[in-house]
């Protein structure tokens, strides 16, 4: 892996996300470099990291094995009615009851990303099977459509005419409310708040990823250029100084200043992914420049000027905060932090 800009950062590595995952899984939280065994493990995490590890274009034999890690613990976390579990215990026994929240939307991610990125025809198989299953259910959570939506894109990518992928997809990007469908006081809609939501909640930018997604692969141009214009509108509103000042963790409000934490880096792996599509959607250049605002934030340049990195062990810090840098290098702050900095290609 290397990052996208040129300089003299140190490369980017595995390394942290090995010492997180046993032959279960990924574990979801850490002390600092510690894994916490106690917290066990969720579904959101493997997803993430199956996403990494099927992305990784050298496809060596550490990220193939982390990827079999992941994909195993996934396809285990699903019921035979699509539905997901997420959490397991250390002693591995699941300890919730299966949903179609955002973990049952991240596996579908997952699932569409592995079919479309390994190279061998089991997994392809295996991974389009799961997704198929899971694409049976239906989500009343706008997210957790929009993160499955991600997924079957990259089934159609790969397979552009698959009737539940192409379900999936027109499925959440109708979900995402217009400004005639949601409510909003008209004097906000006229201050320029273009947002489809009262307010900016959590990975914000996989709303218009969904739309832009929808343009390229159900042939939907209405949707792109609404897709464009608010992960626009997005990266504009979270931008200060010229760096990335992203919504935090108890959302953001209309006319409500920067900088707000505690901000955590599934916020800017989110903007990195929606800028790189609407780049490869359109061969825009301008994209490029919202994807480096990205890769520069965890070097740094941020609302703290810290590095949002770990050189060392190659794990990612879980939050930027008011003081400082939250230390922890959980498993979903180091995902994020690889997908962001992650060698991509324009495709």
């Amino acid at each position: 892996m290397r990052t996208f800009l040129s300089g003299s950062y140190n490369p980017i590595s595995f390394r942290h996300v090995r010492t997180l995952t046993d032959s279960r899984g990924i574990l979801e939280h850490a002390q600092r470099t510690i894994p916490r065994y106690s917290h066990g493990y969720c579904t959101d995490d493997n997803a993430r990291l199956l996403i990494v590890a099927a992305r990784d274009g050298l496809q060596t034999a550490e990220t193939e094995e982390l990827a079999y890690t992941a994909m195993k613990f996934l396809l285990e976390a699903q019921n035979s009615d699509g539905t997901m579990h997420n959490r397991m215990s250390v002693s591995h026994e699941w300890i919730d009851e299966p949903t179609v929240e955002d973990c049952w939307g991240r596996a579908m991610w997952a699932f569409g990303t592995a079919a479309s990125h390994r190279s061998t025809d089991m997994w392809h198989k295996r991974a389009l099977e799961a997704f198929e299953l899971s694409a049976q259910q239906h989500s009343p959570w706008l997210r957790s459509n929009c993160f499955a939506a991600l997924g079957a894109a990259e089934i159609l990518k790969v397979l552009p005419n698959n009737a539940a992928a192409r379900r999936v997809l027109k499925h959440a990007v109708e979900m995402i409310p217009t400004s005639t469908s949601l409510r909003i006081d008209p004097s906000i809609i006229y201050s320029g708040w273009m947002w489809p939501e009262q307010s900016l909640r959590y990975a914000n930018a996989i709303l218009p990823e969904a739309l832009i997604a929808s343009g390229q692969y159900l042939d939907n141009d209405g949707h792109l250029e609404r897709g464009l214009q608010l992960l626009d509108w997005l990266v504009s509103t979270e931008t200060k100084c010229g760096h990335l000042s992203v919504t935090p963790t108890s959302g953001r409000k209309y006319k409500q200043s920067s900088p707000i934490f505690d901000q955590q880096p599934i916020e800017i792996a989110a903007i990195a992914d929606a800028s790189w599509r609407a780049a490869a959607a359109t061969k825009d250049a301008h994209w490029l420049k919202s994807y480096a605002k990205c890769v520069n934030w965890f070097h740094g340049d941020n609302d703290n000027g810290m590095p949002m990195i770990d050189y060392n062990s190659h794990g990612g810090y879980d939050g930027l905060t008011k003081e400082g840098v939250n230390l922890n290098q959980g498993a979903e702050s180091t995902l994020a932090m690889l997908a962001t900095l992650q060698e991509r290609t324009l495709l």
